[in-house]
Formats: structure tokens, sequence, C-alpha cells
């Protein structure tokens, strides 16, 4: 806790953060078969892959106090990939708000699931929706101020109680690694997004730096859907139970 309202009033003491566009403008603008931006659209198919597999085992698994909180952040990838299609469809700032708000509904969900595996099971049941209400109305600030600064608490916080976590509690289950491997992806998806127009140009105008994010980052979402599928229950979670 003092660890999210630490991190929360860190981010809000800073200078107030605008949308900077030309952050719509893309690197890959080729049309395809009429499609524009095709190769930033086509590439949000494996988010829905990933959420739509996601979903289908969490729906069907049992996955103990935190399985609602699974498929809430599998929900949020599933969305993604539309949200994030229709905004590069007409990049603009009205657009890019459809691609973040599924986003932010994965990340709390996210967020809500660790906090439930690794601090307290019963976290899920009054925490989920006030999380995801959270991440939505950061993205509706964003929209109506043009500040930026909740939405980068609520995008990075949970990628960073991954670690925290990992260091201060012990696995109630085991394959927690993926979770490392997870937030690897990921980091290199930012990357990838940074070095978007360099990377086009590398490619031979191949393929964008932000394409290539949209599939790492959606690695690291299967990263975590195989961690749910191989992992068992270790001793602390034997102890819990007794």
């Amino acid at each position: 806790m003092l660890l999210m309202l630490g991190s929360l009033l860190t981010v809000m003491s800073l200078e107030p953060t605008p949308q900077n566009l030309a952050y719509h403008d893309f690197a890959d603008q080729r049309t395809f078969l009429g499609v524009p931006n095709a190769l930033d659209i086509i590439s949000n198919l494996p988010f829905l892959l990933v959420g739509i597999l996601g979903l289908r085992y969490c729906i069907r698994a049992d996955l103990g106090a935190g399985r609602l909180a699974w498929i809430v952040l599998f929900a949020g990838v599933s969305l993604v990939s539309v949200g994030s299609a229709y905004y590069h469809w007409a990049p603009s700032n009205g657009t890019l708000v459809w691609d973040r708000l599924p986003m932010t509904v994965g990340f709390m969900g996210l967020l809500a699931a660790l906090l439930s595996e690794y601090v307290n099971h019963r976290l899920p049941r009054w925490a989920l929706t006030p999380a995801v209400l959270v991440g939505v109305a950061s993205v509706l600030y964003w929209h109506w101020t043009d500040d930026l600064r909740p939405y980068a608490w609520v995008q990075f916080f949970p990628l960073l109680t991954i670690p925290v976590v990992m260091v201060l509690f012990r696995p109630r289950y085991t394959h927690a690694w993926l979770l490392l491997v997870s937030l690897g992806w990921y980091v290199l998806a930012k990357v990838t997004e940074y070095f978007n127009v360099p990377i086009f140009e590398l490619t031979k105008q191949v393929v964008s730096g932000h394409s290539m994010k949209h599939v790492l980052a959606a690695a690291g979402c299967y990263s975590i859907l195989l961690m749910l599928q191989k992992r068992r229950p270790t001793s602390v979670a034997a102890a819990n139970a007794g």
C-alpha cells in the first residue's frame, strides 16, 4: 500500500504531461487492400489470439480467489486488439482513448491478480472493481485534461509490482519466473516502440518498431497464460490451505 500511494504521489508531483501529437505520426503508414496503416493494425491479431486463449483457460480452470482478476486481464488483452486497431485506422487523441481504455483494464486485472496471489487472497473481492475504475478514470482524466500522469502510473505500477511482490513474498505457485519473462517482453516492446523509426529504416521498411511492439507485448501476455497453465501449488499454498 505504501508503494502504491508513494509512487502515485511521486508521479502526481511532477509537471503535467500533455500528449505529444507527434506520437500519432507512425513510421509505417502503408495501405494494404484499402486498410490504412495496415501492419500496425494487423499486428494486433496476437492480442486477440492470446486474449481468447486466456479467457478460455481462465473460465474453465480453477485459479482460486484470483480467477476473476485473471479473467479481467485477458478480457482487457482481447479488447486491446479491437481498440488498438481502431486507433491505428485513424490515429488521433480521440481514437487513442479506445486503445488505452482496454489496456488499463488489463493492467488493473493483473495488479489485482498479483495482490491476490502474493499478498492476500481476499483482495480481489474488494479491490478489483475499484482498480479497474481507477484505470478507466486515468484515461478519461487524460482525455479531459491532456495530462498523462495518472495514466502513466496505471500503466507502469502493475509492472513494478511484479518484481516487488516476488522479492517480498513467497510464491504460492510454481513457474512464477514466467512473470519476469513477461515483464522482459514488455520492456522490450517499449524499447521497440521508442525506436519505431530507426527499426523501420534498419529493416529496409519491412516492419516498424511499433508493429514489433504489438507482437512483443502479446508475447508478454502469452507468458502469463503459459505460467497459469503450467503452475502447481507450492508448499506455501498447501500450508495456507491447511
